[in-house]
């Protein structure tokens, strides 16, 4: 009787381990398909000029809105004691972004100009958050 349930169990075993590897073949086949891994959108995104060495240089496309902060809940985490937990969203729109300071503590600067309400920043402007600058550019 153990060896039948032992039979049973490996074939089913195999089964389920035939299942796996065919819909891993199927996953890789729709990527192959489609030319490969998700390409980020072309457009905008928001370069970092100035800021802690393990984010400075990265560049981010501006797909939809992108919110800044040192809280894990931001999309993009910067972590500097001068950046508030939510600091500010940067949106896109149209050919540029709008940048929104979120009630800061230290403020939002667009091109040196406080962002008290919701301001435009066009590609090669530059937002500053505490001692961190990030750049508006052209992907």
């Amino acid at each position: 009787m153990a060896e039948v349930i032992l039979l049973f169990g490996r074939i089913l075993l195999l089964g389920l381990l035939y299942l796996f590897l065919l819909a891993a073949i199927r996953a890789g086949i729709g990527v192959v398909k489609r030319g490969g891994a998700a390409k980020a959108p072309s457009g905008l995104g928001v370069a970092v000029v100035r800021g802690p060495r393990e984010i400075k240089g990265v560049t981010l496309p501006l797909a939809g809105p992108l919110v800044v902060g040192r809280s894990p809940d931001a999309d993009f985490v910067i972590a500097d004691d001068f950046v508030s937990s939510l600091h500010c969203r940067i949106s896109p729109s149209g050919d540029g972004a709008i940048v929104e300071d979120l009630g800061s503590t230290n403020g939002t600067l667009v091109n040196g100009q406080a962002a008290q309400r919701p301001m435009p920043a066009r590609v090669g402007d530059v937002i500053e958050l505490g001692a961190n600058q990030l750049k508006v550019v052209r992907l």
